[in-house]
């Protein structure tokens, strides 16, 4: 993809106005990262560094929350989707508000349960180290390749709005925003985290309304107007406002369960991330949570409308031709609607403050969404492997917030230097796999933890490491790996599986391995009374503030 094309509907942004760009980003860039790292916690309290203090009132929550849900692979692929394959994009738009449906479900037993991190409510159910370092695997599984892919795009996209060109350059942008952000982590923490969430929803949600209010304006504030021309700017007008295109290319069966696996995957896997359950654990109660969770579906939804509506508008004045010869995967869809209701090549000054506007909002929400994954991750490595799994707990409060920070940067550096790597692969495959091992390992242990009494420690070992197994190895095994033209590896040819998404067998594995699993560990408990094992019912201790304290 050539960062040059991205913005270049009808033509590359001049040099006066990239100039106007890059001061205006900067100008509003560098006072909200002062400001992150500024808002840390003043004490190396664990409390702090993980939860912000576990004080997060409903609103503002569902503001952060709502920067979780919405990273940029989503609000750059939405928009490219819809403008693509117009009924499947609205379809995948709907299924990101769904998902808050699940996790409203979830919010209250997994907030009052729940700890630092996911391995605390596992452990509720299955303790001692082996539960602790599964979660950490899995974790680190989903959260990694995540961001891989955000970082490898938000390479392109940078140099694209700053318009720079060539490989060097977005290697480099990779470099300088994944310092940013863990810059930010290691001294902001939650809290640092939270303040970027929050300006980067009401800077996302300002600059999607106000492209969404140019371009209604532009169609005379008629739906059917923009629906109509979206039709006709899509190259295939007959088809376009029907269900199948996001997989016209597969056999009717096959397409259909791709786009039914795809539709789960969404629902269920952006659900049970890592980052949005250690996000909820800001809430101070269960109740609080689950409001938190319902404010957060109307700010989704509205940012949904807006990107279906920005879609649509993509199709009717780029084309969809035009989309897809710039990117394959749409991606680039935002910015070059946003050049051209810029005014093209030489824009106006309004024309040019929506670009700077537009800008901002796409590398806020870059480095928010970076920021909040390595945060979970980091969590996982700290709290989980090192003070449970390795220290039995048998540490400080400012040894572990150390832990903390040093594997912030460690997985930070592990992924700048992954994502510079795979610099011009097709990778976006990543994102659909980390959501595919959510939903397949995390949400059957979840369902299990919460609901099940009978779930054991070998149950929850057989979720976590056979789900994870069975999506890697079918996703290998799948067209989106080998053997096809936008495949990582397009020569070589182990695609025995016939569909893209793999969910509709990974995720009925994964609770079937839990079911399994527990039943067995039932079976040996009562086998062998005098042997080392703790029934299902006995939870691991807790280590609190008061703790920490004493």
């Amino acid at each position: 993809m050539s960062p040059r094309i991205l913005l270049a509907a009808p033509g590359a942004l001049d040099s006066d106005t990239q100039a106007f760009v890059l001061v205006g980003f900067l100008t509003l860039i560098v006072p909200i990262l002062f400001i992150c790292v500024l808002s840390g916690p003043e004490r190396d309290r664990i409390n702090d560094f993980y939860t912000a203090g576990r004080g997060l009132k409903p609103l503002r929550g569902a503001l952060v929350l709502s920067g979780v849900y919405l990273p940029a692979a989503a609000v750059l692929g939405t928009t490219g989707s819809v403008a693509v394959f117009g009924y499947d994009g609205l379809f995948i738009a709907l299924c990101t508000v769904l998902s808050l449906g699940v996790l409203l479900l979830l919010a209250r037993p997994l907030r009052e349960r729940g700890g630092y991190t996911l391995g605390d409510t596992f452990a509720l159910r299955a303790p001692g180290p082996g539960a602790r370092i599964a979660t950490a695997v899995v974790t680190l599984s989903v959260c990694v390749p995540v961001l891989v892919v955000q970082l490898s795009g938000a390479g392109a996209t940078t140099t694209a709005l700053l318009g720079m060109t060539g490989p060097g350059a977005e290697k480099t942008a990779i470099v300088m925003i994944g310092a940013l952000v863990v810059c930010a982590t290691v001294f902001g923490g939650m809290r640092g985290t939270i303040v970027i969430q929050v300006i980067k929803t009401v800077v996302l949600l300002g600059s999607a309304l106000t492209v969404a209010a140019v371009l209604l304006h532009r169609f005379h504030w008629s739906a059917d107007s923009l629906i109509d021309a979206a039709r006709e700017g899509s190259g295939r007008p007959a088809g376009y406002m029907r269900p199948g295109l996001r997989y016209a290319a597969s056999n009717d069966p096959e397409g259909t369960l791709d786009f039914i696996g795809l539709m789960i995957t969404v629902v269920l896997g952006v659900s049970c991330l890592p980052h949005v359950a250690m996000q909820l654990s800001t809430a101070p109660d269960g109740a609080t949570a689950r409001r938190t969770v319902r404010h957060s579906i109307g700010i989704v939804g509205t940012f949904c409308l807006t990107t279906a509506l920005m879609g649509l508008a993509g199709a009717a004045l780029i084309g969809a031709p035009a989309i897809v010869a710039a990117d394959p995967g749409g991606n680039s869809t935002l910015l070059l609607l946003t050049g051209e209701l810029a005014g093209g090549s030489s824009p106006r000054t309004n024309g040019a403050l929506l670009v700077v506007l537009v800008s901002c909002a796409v590398f806020l929400t870059t480095l928010a969404a970076v920021a909040s994954i390595t945060l979970a991750a980091a969590g996982a490595i700290a709290h989980d492997l090192y003070t449970k799994a390795l220290r039995r707990g048998c540490t400080t409060e400012g040894r572990e917030v150390a832990a903390a920070r040093l594997a912030s940067t460690g997985v930070g550096i592990l992924s700048i230097v992954l994502a510079v790597w795979v610099q011009g692969w097709n990778v976006l495959f990543l994102t659909t796999m980390s959501l595919a091992v959510a939903a397949s390992c995390l949400l059957p242990a979840l369902v299990y933890s919460l609901f099940w009494s009978g779930y054991t420690r070998a149950g929850l070992l057989c979720t976590l490491y056979g789900g994870l197994f069975c999506t890697v190895g079918l996703q290998i095994s799948s067209p989106v790996f080998s053997g096809t033209p936008l495949a990582l590896f397009p020569e070589r040819h182990i695609d025995w599986f016939p569909l893209e998404t793999v969910v509709l067998v990974s995720i009925p594995a994964g609770f079937l391995f839990g079911w399994l699993g527990s039943g067995a560990g039932r079976r040996g408990r009562k086998g062998g009374q005098g042997r080392p094992g703790q029934p299902s019912g006995r939870r691991e201790p807790q280590t609190t503030e008061a703790d920490w304290a004493t």
